[in-house]
């Protein structure tokens, strides 16, 4: 049994992991998905790593799991806990210094002007995208705009997982900035951006094929 630490993104929930977490649990995982203090105007990305950590607690067989704007969480994790495996899930890959608001000019970003379902839940069934809208949460100023604390990438097995259809951050920009900030090719499944939601099984089998491949 190996324990998940999900870590969400930007502007949302511990909830957009519920059916993953559903998945993994019945497989005999335990999983802990947390909501980061993204609304507390005080907290930076050390008290949101902070807030994964005390959560989780001791845990053998950590995987630490981290969606889009999680990426810039998740590494911090791996500095205050014994971490067996990071997966990123189309997730922002960080540098030292860098403010996560300065991430979308830095890779060459390029917004869509596609809705909000259309850009991150084409593929996710109406209930659930609409449910995903309503529990979005506005996100305090600071962690976008302080420096990333982390000196270097944790020494941790990482892996990056893109996904195939996404809207939000494309394939083939994916594809650049995880050979670029991580010198990998990343794994693909299909769906998208909100993968966890529109295709939450497959999502949990890969998650768990990474504890023996």
């Amino acid at each position: 049994m190996a324990t998940f630490a999900l870590i969400h993104g930007g502007g949302s929930s511990a909830w957009d992991w519920h059916l993953v977490e559903s998945e993994l649990r019945a497989r005999g995982h335990r999983t802990v998905a947390v909501d980061l203090p993204i609304e507390d105007d005080s907290a930076g990305l050390a008290d949101y790593a902070d807030t994964v950590a005390q959560a989780v607690g001791a845990a053998d067989d950590l995987v630490v799991v981290a969606h889009s704007w999680g990426g810039f969480v998740a590494p911090l994790v791996c500095d205050r806990l014994p971490v067996k495996l990071l997966v990123l899930v189309t997730a922002m890959i960080p540098v030292p210094g860098e403010p996560p608001g300065e991430w979308w000019a830095n890779t060459g970003f390029q917004g869509s002007d596609l809705d909000l379902v259309a850009q991150f839940m084409h593929d996710v069934p109406a209930e659930l995208a609409e449910e995903g809208l309503r529990r979005g949460r506005p996100q305090a100023e600071k962690s976008s705009a302080e420096p990333w604390p982390g000196t270097a990438w944790p020494d941790v097995p990482t892996r990056f997982l893109l996904c195939r259809d996404d809207r939000f951050f494309p394939p083939e920009f994916m594809r650049r900035v995880v050979r670029d900030r991580l010198g990998v090719t990343p794994d693909e499944i299909g769906g998208s951006h909100m993968v966890m939601l529109a295709r939450p099984e497959e999502l949990a089998e890969r998650l768990e094929a990474y504890l023996t491949t």
